[in-house]
């Protein structure tokens, strides 16, 4: 359950469902931190060792995003497992991750 930060790619594992985000909280907060003493405008996010994500663990990745856009970050979500594929389209979510994932959309 831990995100490890090589940059520019950024590698998010574990539970992301509402019993795993509590965990990835504090990682997340900071990788923004790192992002933004080490500057970089561009950020790939590999998802492919996410296990399980949910509701919850959309609304995380997405607020994350967002705060890596309002520092001037690119972020590009990529190796999204297939689970996580169908939870974005089932959960209307589509809109929320075009920005940093088109295909989903």
């Amino acid at each position: 359950m831990t995100t490890q930060t090589q940059e520019p790619r950024h590698q998010l594992t574990g539970d992301w469902t509402i019993a795993g985000v509590v965990t990835q909280v504090d990682t997340l907060t900071d990788s923004l931190q790192k992002l933004a003493v080490d500057q970089h405008k561009h950020l790939h996010v590999d998802c492919a060792s996410i296990n399980s994500i949910d509701m919850s663990g959309l609304q995380l990745l997405h607020v994350w995003l967002q705060c890596a856009k309002m520092r001037g970050i690119k972020t590009k979500l990529v190796n999204l497992p297939e689970g996580m594929q169908k939870a974005i389209q089932n959960l209307g979510l589509h809109q929320a991750f075009s920005d940093s994932y088109p295909d989903v959309a």
